[in-house]
């Protein structure tokens, strides 16, 4: 599951282990000094819902933010995920020099549990990866090794993609840590869209130096997000496309993740997705990450 660095966890199958996960708390405390030297590496809360990512909240926003704004916002999150989920989608990964795809299922259980499970090719099956409040553990079958991802390695790109461990954490929650107004509404290529420009709130945790976001006011879908680094330089786009019905809602079925210059892309396209599964916070366990399905 990406590059794991010399000071991860390795727990080995027989050693004694907590098999009910649970935060200790302090985990990620240092993740702020470190995050405020990273660019480019935060999706926005609706992005890749089906992997446990979305994060967006109405319960803390800031005075400066429109109560009528954080309702589309937390409306259109919700559009992208129920208070539990599972599916299976597929990863596209683009680089310089090489590519390559993965099929994986998936499960959620609100913001802050998720397991992910891929399915091919062969020989990455059974790779998984579990996420629980703010931590987040690899699983490698071949070495049959399950591994804490530490606050250092959180920067890191999680099976060669686009997409960060970092992203999986989803330290932060848009509505707690920017200022958001609305920069443009209208017409945009015949679509009536709302255009959002996301500011940090003074010592935010955040390493975003400003988004930019758009969502179509019909069906309040995401259309696609820009991030900007504390320079101003676009560092990593979102687009949103192939919007069907899945699990009885209508939602994107294909996401693109850009850095800033294009040359690279991971591409994420749902297969399938099925919503308010009864799911509960048991079934989010390393036993049951280890599980070869």
């Amino acid at each position: 599951m990406g590059q794991i660095g010399r000071r991860a966890d390795v727990v080995r199958g027989p050693e004694p282990i907590r098999d009910r996960v649970r935060s200790r708390g302090g985990t990620m405390e240092t993740m702020s000094s470190r995050v405020s030297r990273g660019r480019g590496r935060r999706l926005t809360a609706v992005v890749l819902a089906g992997l446990g990512l979305a994060a967006i909240g109405p319960e803390a926003a800031g005075a400066q933010t429109d109560p009528m704004v954080l309702q589309i916002i937390d409306e259109a999150d919700r559009l992208m995920r129920g208070e539990s989920s599972t599916g299976r989608l597929r990863m596209e990964i683009d680089t310089e020099n090489w590519s390559r795809s993965l099929e994986m299922s998936v499960w959620s259980l609100g913001t802050d549990y998720s397991l992910i499970r891929v399915e091919s090719p062969r020989r990455e099956a059974g790779t998984a990866t579990l996420k629980v409040e703010n931590e987040v553990w690899n699983y490698l079958p071949r070495a049959d090794r399950t591994i804490k991802i530490p606050p250092s390695m959180m920067l890191g790109s999680w099976m060669g993609s686009h997409v960060t461990n970092d992203d999986l954490v989803k330290e932060s929650r848009l509505v707690e840590d920017y200022d958001i107004v609305i920069s443009f509404e209208g017409d945009r290529d015949g679509e009536d869209v709302w255009e959002f420009t996301l500011t940090p709130k003074p010592e935010a945790p955040v390493i975003w130096g400003r988004i930019e976001q758009a969502i179509r006011k019909r069906d309040r879908m995401p259309l696609w997000a820009r991030y900007y680094d504390e320079d101003g330089t676009l560092a990593r786009t979102m687009s949103f496309a192939d919007f069907q019905v899945l699990g009885g809602r209508t939602v994107p079925t294909r996401m693109v993740i850009e850095p800033g210059d294009g040359e690279e892309r991971t591409v994420v396209t749902y297969l399938e997705l099925d919503f308010d599964v009864g799911l509960d916070e048991d079934f989010f366990s390393l036993r049951n990450m280890r599980a070869r399905q």
